[in-house]
């Protein structure tokens, strides 16, 4: 991603992905984002899929797309519906727009 410009301001590159990362760290049934290298490597690419993508849309929304691991033992549509409104709150408060969409992929279970 290069830098992200919404409503008359610039993000630099990585802005908005440290945002969601630090407000995920608190999600209860989160264990991490997901660095997908294990699944990836399984399919033969040797570049993982960045653990969080962020576009800007035409009408100054993001779109959002989340990989975590979760934790062993929590129901996970309800840590998935957790992750999306943490998400949604912090960009709304730190950044001031709104996530349009924000899609939640669970890439694997951690045992604590």
């Amino acid at each position: 991603m290069s830098d992200l410009r919404l409503d008359g301001m610039t993000l630099a590159d990585g802005v908005v992905e440290t945002i969601i990362n630090i407000a995920m760290q608190n999600v209860e049934g989160v264990a991490g984002v997901s660095l997908g290298a294990g699944i990836w490597g399984a399919l033969g690419q040797k570049t993982p899929a960045p653990a969080i993508e962020v576009s800007a849309n035409d009408d100054n929304t993001l779109s959002i797309a989340v990989h975590i691991e979760a934790v062993y033992g929590h129901a996970l549509p309800e840590v998935a519906a957790r992750v999306r409104q943490t998400i949604y709150d912090a960009v709304l408060i730190q950044v001031g727009v709104e996530a349009s969409k924000v899609d939640v992929y669970i890439d694997g279970i951690q045992f604590a």
